[in-house]
């Protein structure tokens, strides 16, 4: 198999994967849109499925815009879901470094662990 054939298959298959990937945003976009109705759903998702090239193209003309909106939307909602369930889960994780080396602390003066355990352990709660 020549180079050039191989350099054109490769090119051929990347603009078929690109195209599947058009085509799976655009259809999430239309579902994710708030603003059509159910019969602009089906009517878009119908013109995207019957005409593919002009379909897409129309949409990403018409509707690309919103799409950027809508897709940048979502994922500030998903960051901000995120950083609330990582700020929910760390408050309730248990204690702090602090109460932590308190309790070292209370340990290591009651007796129970020696000076250098404590700093081993302070090292490892500090790192």
């Amino acid at each position: 198999m020549p180079l050039l054939d191989l350099f054109w298959t490769m090119l051929w298959f990347f603009l078929f994967i690109a195209w599947i990937w058009l085509l799976i945003s655009i259809v999430t976009d239309i579902f994710r849109s708030d603003d059509l109705s159910g019969w602009g759903k089906a009517l878009w998702i119908l013109f995207v499925i019957v005409v593919p090239w002009l379909g897409a193209l129309i949409y990403l003309i018409a509707r690309g815009g919103s799409m950027q909106e809508r897709s940048m939307r979502d994922a500030t909602e998903r960051a901000k879901a995120q950083r609330q369930y990582i700020q929910e889960v760390a408050s309730t994780s248990g204690t702090s470094s602090a109460e932590e080396l308190t309790k070292l602390a209370q340990l290591r003066d009651s007796g129970v662990i020696t000076a250098d355990e404590f700093e081993a352990q302070k090292a490892k709660l500090l790192a």
